[in-house]
């Protein structure tokens, strides 16, 4: 059987791995990655879980605006524009993957995306100001067209347009110039003015194609944004929010780390996305209603990145803390018990290489058991508790995944998520625990089998370097 999964999964995992549009996908993210952590600290003083610091920020006035509104902007210059980050990022990397300039890639993205938005839209008024100047008192609940942009296409709801406008924008901006449909200048011109007049021709091609596209959904009556988030993104996120969608991505993540594969690389390339929708869709909901209207009956969604990261696994792939506890407190091989105190401070900020490939974890059918069966639980559990309504959904907070077990907890939902998050961990170990001791009487066998014959450990310290 497990030459099978094997032989199965290798090349399944090879494929995804270096698949280029993934790639670009993944590392287009990672450019976000530090402003949305950044972005997060001001939102977390903006909102902490604490309703006699809510109150403070809320009602402490600089100028016109409260403490908490200027917190807020900090987060409203990263969330609310993550989209153009993504895109940005994307490009940049789709163009690495091509072969061709990547600036110039992440630039005719941007400009891709930006032609098919919408630069107006309806919106609610109160009063207008005629030609003299006076205010003119409209009707309650009168709508209007209003030029500008909307920070919802910025954000999560026009994050999937992004991802597919930045690949194929940059696809055609790659294959224009691969046929040789670029303006070349004498010998002597500076590298840089070379580099602009040949994206001249690439950029105006890609420009017309979406010029063209744009008319098409114009004369539809509608937007590229509009039709894809409900033919598309809509679906898609719907289908991802959902426990037996998330329990299937985690179960192949596990069988890949298990085969010493990066499960989270392959399955994340195409999960994330999703749950980074997710995430900036709760967060969204938060900043609207504040903690006490966010709930699952509100919207808020329970599947999301902060749950993927904060309580589906503690320490690393297959929660491998509870490991951790478990082999020092119950394991007496003195490998087990080195290998858990080299790695305890690393797997306290949800780092387990160490105990993964030291134990190992990877193609060890003993382990292999409660490696998949405690994250699926610890999915499980959560799931069904925040249903019920113990404690609220993670709030779309972009809390770092080397975020302590507990703090994280309580910062992405309140105290009872953090106790709970406790109880999983507790769980965890008592799961592990039957699988480590087996592994530990074999060590220990190993061990003593070694001390029997006498083989002598090698000690660094006393080899002479003069003698090779």
């Amino acid at each position: 059987m497990m030459d099978k999964l094997e032989k199965w999964l290798m090349p399944l995992a090879s494929a995804i791995g270096r698949n280029k549009f993934l790639i670009a996908i993944r590392d287009g993210f990672l450019v976000s990655t530090p402003l949305l952590i950044a972005g997060s600290i001001f939102l977390l003083l903006a909102n902490f879980p604490i309703t006699a610091w809510v109150n403070f920020v809320e009602n402490w006035y600089i100028g016109d605006l409260s403490f908490a509104n200027l917190l807020s902007k900090c987060s409203d210059a990263t969330f609310s524009l993550m989209a153009i980050f993504a895109v940005v990022g994307i490009g940049y990397s789709m163009a690495r993957e091509e072969g061709t300039t990547p600036i110039f890639g992440a630039a005719v993205a941007l400009m891709s995306w930006f032609i098919l938005m919408p630069f107006s839209f309806n919106a609610k008024i109160s009063s207008l100001m005629d030609a003299t100047g006076e205010l003119v008192n409209i009707p309650e609940g009168a709508n209007a067209v209003v030029g500008g942009l909307q920070f919802g296409w910025l954000g999560s709801k026009g994050l999937f347009v992004g991802i597919i406008v930045a690949i194929t924008s940059v696809l055609l901006y790659a294959w224009v110039e691969r046929k040789g449909w670029v303006i070349k200048m004498p010998a002597g011109v500076p590298p840089t003015v070379v580099a602009s007049f040949s994206a001249l021709i690439p950029a105006t091609i890609v420009m017309t194609v979406f010029f063209l596209i744009n008319l098409i959904f114009v004369a539809c009556k509608t937007t590229a944004f509009e039709f894809i988030f409900t033919f598309l993104q809509t679906p898609l996120l719907g289908l991802g929010d959902t426990l037996g969608a998330m329990i299937v991505a985690y179960i192949f993540l596990h069988l890949f780390w298990f085969f010493g594969i990066n499960g989270g690389s392959v399955v994340g390339a195409v999960f994330n996305p999703i749950l980074q929708t997710l995430a900036l869709e709760n967060l969204d909901l938060y900043r609207a209603v504040g903690p006490a209207g966010y709930t699952v009956a509100n919207g808020a969604h329970i599947i999301s990145q902060q749950f993927q990261d904060l309580f589906a696994t503690f320490g690393g792939c297959g929660s491998t803390l509870s490991l951790l506890i478990a082999m020092l407190l119950f394991c007496k091989s003195k490998r087990v018990l080195e290998l858990g105190k080299l790695s305890l401070v690393a797997g306290i900020f949800n780092i387990n290489e160490p105990i993964v490939f030291g134990l190992p974890i990877v193609l060890n059918p003993i382990i292999a058991i409660p490696f998949i069966l405690v994250p699926t639980l610890n999915i499980i559990l959560t799931y069904v508790a925040m249903s019920m309504g113990m404690f609220p959904p993670c709030n779309g907070i972009n809390i770092p995944w080397t975020m302590p077990v507990i703090i994280s907890g309580f910062l992405a939902t309140n105290w009872v998520g953090a106790l709970f998050q406790a109880f999983l961990l507790i769980l965890g170990v008592f799961i592990y625990l039957p699988f480590i001791k087996i592994l530990d009487r074999q060590y220990l066998d190993e061990e003593k089998a070694a001390a029997d014959s006498g083989e002598e450990e090698i000690d660094l310290d006393d080899l002479d370097l003069d003698d090779l």
